[in-house]
Formats: structure tokens, sequence, C-alpha cells
């Protein structure tokens, strides 16, 4: 499987702030996405390297429907690089709204949490081609800052 979905409605227990899910929150449901999409992949367990890029663009509110996709852009011998975007919305069917878009890099591990070889997975379509390329892009400038 090379994407993951969770959809669930924003809690109204999650300590909202002026009315909003807080930020970490919704960071919390990005990496919880995209460890299920890896882990899937990589069938065992992953640990998580990097998620950057998060740049949001509207609020979260208590009780709205969340979506949260992670799918994967391109793999190396043991790990995953995912694009992740969280929409949300009103709960009675008005069209979900982008939240926030960033990228994740998962490693497979074993037992003893050293990195273990991963299938291959390259892109195909020119969708999928552009997406690994934008993900690389952001990936390689992130290593470069630091």
């Amino acid at each position: 499987m090379h994407s993951t979905t969770l959809r669930f409605l924003a809690s109204q227990t999650t300590l909202p702030q002026a009315g909003r899910i807080p930020g970490g929150t919704v960071l919390r449901w990005v990496d919880e996405a995209g460890f299920a999409c890896a882990s899937a992949w990589a069938k065992g367990a992953c640990i998580t390297e990097f998620v950057g890029g998060a740049h949001f663009v509207r609020a979260i509110r208590p009780g709205d429907l969340v979506e949260v996709h992670a799918r994967l852009a391109y793999t190396t011998d043991n790990s995953m690089c995912l694009a992740v975007e969280v929409r949300s919305g009103a709960v009675h069917g008005a069209p979900l709204e982008d939240v926030v878009h960033c990228v994740a890099v998962y490693t497979a591990v074993d037992a003893s949490d050293q990195p273990r070889t991963v299938d291959k997975w390259s892109p195909e379509t020119p969708g999928d081609i552009a997406l690994a390329q934008r993900v690389k892009a952001h990936i390689d400038a992130a290593r470069a800052a630091q």
C-alpha cells in the first residue's frame, strides 16, 4: 500500500486554543498517518526521521471532519519519503479545505532498531514523478540547511 488516509472528527476535548485545534496536535496527526503509511510499505517497524515544510493555511475547529492523507513519493534503500496533506471542513458535507502540506521521512528498522532494507518504489505516472521531485527537493534543501 503506497498511501494511507485517516478520517476522523476533531475532538471537542482537544484543548482548543481560541476555538482552534493546536498546530502540535495537527502535526501529531501528520506523523500518525505518515507512520501508518510507511509501516505498511515497510511491513514492519519504522522510526520518524524528518517532518518538515509544514505551512498552515487555515485552522481546524473542534467538530470538523479531518482527513490526513500520507502518500509514498519515493523510497531509498531503507527509508520511505512521503507527502502528507491535511484537509478539514464541516461535517455536514461541505468540501474539505487544505490545512497543511508537508513532507516526512521514515526509516524501517529491525528488532535492534537498526535500519533495514525496504522494497523499492519508484514513481511512474507524471503526477507521481512530479510529487517525488518536489518531495526530494524539499528534503535536500532541509538537509543542506543543517
